[in-house]
Formats: structure tokens, C-alpha cells, sequence
């Protein structure tokens, strides 16, 4: 029995020694793990799972395109800062780079036909897209560090994603779903007269970074700094504006292909998004969200359109009131100058001469006749 408590205590007291003897980098490690996981957000900033629900492989009907974003403009920039992370915020490419770097997410290379292929030969690494794309790094055995101002976040400007709508015949619905993802360099002496050129570097499937893509917290609103929304809302609410640059077809041809100049490419952009919109007006309709806010867009418009008619209306008026005093007045003194002219080209009366003769008198007999000359008093 003393045996056993002595060799009991002699195992609590190596447990003891070993706890105590811990590097001191062990020990840093640790601490710095669990001041992390202290000052982590909690409850819903950080999910485990994405919100997307996963498209169904026998749906009745679907349409996948392919959209250009450009981080320019307001609806995408979001996804483009900060281009250096800061103050526990990063962006988009960033993020993804280092899941790369940690081997937590495949790459697929990118091919030139453009399309995504996700066979496990077509995989890239962290190490092959640094070489090909220039980006400098330490390498020590196997593991390759890089500093956060050597990731050419600044340089990717533009996504390449593939969409698919569809209709989903189990909820009687009508979706919209990003099921790849494409970061593209643009690199170029723009500076100094050069074309800048854009290099499309992997493709990430979206349903592998989506649970990732979930703890990504965005700067919603330019307005409310406060607004925050993850990376994975952000493209399952369709938050983001591109354009479309091909459309699976049986010929494989981008617009690009058959579109000869930017307008025409422009007029089959718009004939493919109302091709999806009349599908979803048409064929399977909206909910009742859509035409509520289709019947009070409606109003509204209607409202506005009444007042600039009646503005136009009282505008026309005041015109032709105006207009009519104008003429009114030039037509009096046109009649005024008439009557004028006239009286002054009158001409004057002029008094007939009266013309009296004498009668002759006669020599004799007294038959003669005697004219008789009233005088006028």
C-alpha cells in the first residue's frame, strides 16, 4: 500500500516537473493562443458553416454564366480593402492566400480555355503560384513563410466567378449561387503608357471556402462603418455587381468571340440577364417580397411622373399666358400704327366750283322772258 502511494506521488510530481519545465516558447505560444481565442469575436461574426444552401445535382432547370468583378466599383470594393491587413481586418485575396499557404484549401490551376476544372491533377500549390507569379518568399524545409506586404493583394483588382441559376423544384424557387472563385492580377506600366494585363492565378471551389469565407467580416456600408457583413453573405445575397463575359454554351465561345465591338457586346450582356429575369418573371414567378416592392416602385413612379406632368402642364400655361398678352398687346399697337398711316394718306375734300350762267336777253316783243335771281340773306 505504500508502495503504491509513493509511486503515485512520484507520477504527480514528474507531471509536476514537466509542466514546470516548459520552454519558454511553449509557453509564449500558448499564451498568445489563448489571448486569441479572448479577444476573438463571438456568437454569429464567426460561423462554422456557410449560409448558402448547396445547389441540388437534378434540377429542372439551370443557367451558369460567368461574371468579370471589378474591384473599382462600389458594389465590389468591399472584397479590394484594406489592400494590408490592419487592425484584424484583411481582404478577400489575402485571406484566401493564407488559407492557401496553411493548406486548409485546394487550388485548381487555371487554364486557358478559362474553365474550372477541379480533378485532384489539375491542383496547384502555394509554392508553384509564387514562382509563376513573382511573389517573394521564405522557404525553410517544407514550410514557406511570406510577410504580409509581399502578398500582391494591391495588384488583384479583379474576380472571375461562376454563377448558376437555377430552379430548385423541392422549394419551388428561384436561385442564384457562386460555385467558383478566381482572383485575377492586373499587372502593367499604366504609369508611363503601358496596357495593363490581367492573369488569372487559380480557381478555389466555393463550396471548400465557404466555411471559411463565413468568419471573413466586410465592411458592409461606406455609411455605417459599423455594418458589418461576412464574405460568404456577401455572394449568397448576390451583393456584388460583374458583368457577364461568357455563357455556357455547346460551342464554348466567350461574347467576346461572336460580339465584334463593345456595343454589341454590351446589347448581348443585357439580352442574357433579361433571358434570366423573364425565366424568373415568366415561367416560374417571383415571391410576394418582389411585387410588393414592384407595385410600390410602381406607385412611386407614378407619383413622380404626375407631378412632372403637372409641372409641365402649369409651365405650359404660364407660356401661353404670357405668349397670348405678347400678341394681344402687339396687335393693338400693329392697329394703333394702322390707323395712323391711314389718317395721314387721307386725302381732302375738295368744294365744287359752281358754275352760273346768265340767260341771253331778248331783243323785243313782249313775249320776253325775265330770269328772276333770288339773293340769300
Amino acid at each position: 500500500m505504500n508502495i503504491l502511494r509513493i509511486a503515485l506521488f512520484a507520477l504527480a510530481l514528474a507531471f509536476t516537473g514537466q509542466s514546470i519545465a516548459q520552454p519558454p516558447r511553449r509557453r509564449a505560444e500558448q499564451q498568445a493562443k489563448q489571448q486569441q481565442q479572448q479577444n476573438s469575436p463571438r456568437g454569429s461574426a464567426y460561423r462554422q458553416f456557410p449560409t448558402a444552401q448547396a445547389m441540388p445535382q437534378n434540377v429542372a432547370w439551370r443557367r451558369d454564366l460567368y461574371r468579370k468583378l471589378d474591384l473599382n466599383k462600389e458594389a465590389n470594393a468591399t472584397l479590394y480593402y484594406p489592400t494590408t491587413p490592419h487592425d484584424g481586418r484583411e481582404n478577400l485575396f489575402t485571406y484566401l492566400f493564407k488559407l492557401l499557404l496553411r493548406k486548409q484549401i485546394k487550388a485548381y490551376d487555371y487554364k486557358l480555355d478559362g474553365n474550372e476544372n477541379f480533378s485532384a491533377k489539375n491542383e496547384v500549390t502555394a509554392r508553384e503560384l509564387m514562382d509563376r507569379y513573382h511573389i517573394f518568399y521564405e522557404a525553410k524545409d517544407d514550410k514557406v513563410r511570406v510577410n504580409d506586404a509581399d502578398i500582391p493583394s494591391e495588384e488583384v483588382k479583379v474576380y472571375f466567378i461562376k454563377e448558376s441559376s437555377y430552379y430548385d423544384q423541392q422549394t419551388a424557387s428561384f436561385r442564384s449561387q457562386v460555385t467558383a472563385l478566381c482572383p485575377v492580377l492586373v499587372r502593367g506600366d499604366a504609369e508611363f503608357g503601358g496596357d495593363l494585363a490581367q492573369y488569372p492565378m487559380f480557381w478555389v471551389k466555393m463550396d471548400d471556402v465557404a466555411p471559411y469565407l463565413g468568419k471573413l467580416m466586410l465592411m458592409g456600408s461606406s455609411l455605417n462603418n459599423a455594418a458589418m457583413m461576412s464574405a460568404d453573405d456577401f455572394f449568397t445575397m448576390g451583393c456584388y455587381e460583374g458583368d457577364i463575359y461568357k455563357a455556357v454554351n455547346l460551342q464554348d465561345r466567350l461574347l467576346a468571340n461572336y460580339c465584334p465591338d463593345d456595343s454589341s457586346l454590351v446589347r448581348e450582356q443585357k439580352r442574357i440577364e433579361k433571358q434570366l429575369a423573364d425565366v424568373q418573371e415568366h415561367v416560374y414567378g417571383r415571391d410576394s417580397a418582389y411585387y410588393a416592392k414592384l407595385r410600390a416602385d410602381s406607385i412611386a413612379q407614378a407619383q413622380a411622373d404626375s407631378l412632372e406632368a403637372l409641372g409641365k402642364s402649369a409651365r405650359t400655361s404660364r407660356r401661353g399666358a404670357a405668349t397670348s398678352r405678347r400678341s394681344s398687346s402687339l396687335s393693338r399697337r400693329t392697329r394703333q400704327s394702322d390707323a395712323g398711316s391711314a389718317k395721314a394718306t387721307k386725302p381732302k375734300k375738295q368744294k365744287s366750283a359752281k358754275v352760273r350762267t346768265k340767260a341771253p336777253r331778248s331783243g323785243g316783243g313782249g313775249n320776253g322772258k325775265f330770269s328772276v335771281r333770288r339773293q340769300r340773306h
